[in-house]
């Protein structure tokens, strides 16, 4: 059959399995896009933004966006306090990538292919 293990790398070495573990949580993707669109968001203007994400997940989101290098925080020393997020040049590349996706998802959508799990 010739199946060696060079053939089949590990599915923990797959440059996809690394990209979604980036940006694969619930809200990242969400969160991701309406900064590219946006480039530069309040932490409020982005929760608008972002139907249905709770303040526990997007700070939590927010942090593992900036630890993986995906998003910026700037805090300004003002009263009151001022916190701006926007992307950082690793998650402006990834645009052309969720545009595509977007457009996978409007053709899906129109099809009315049923979606499982969680919403």
């Amino acid at each position: 059959m010739g199946n060696s293990q060079k053939d089949e790398a590990p599915l923990a070495d797959c440059p996809v399995t690394y990209a979604l573990r980036l940006i694969g949580g619930k809200w990242q993707i969400p969160i991701l896009w309406a900064l590219c669109q946006n480039r530069v968001l309040r932490y409020q203007e982005l929760k608008r933004k972002i139907a249905g994400i709770t303040n526990m997940m997007l700070a939590q989101s927010l942090k593992e966006l900036e630890s993986n290098g995906l998003v910026t925080r700037i805090q300004y020393t003002e009263i009151p306090p001022r916190v701006e997020y926007s992307p950082t040049e690793a998650a402006l590349r990834l645009l052309p990538a969720l545009e595509e996706l977007g457009k996978w998802g409007a053709e899906m959508k129109q099809r009315s292919l049923p979606v499982e799990g969680p919403q």
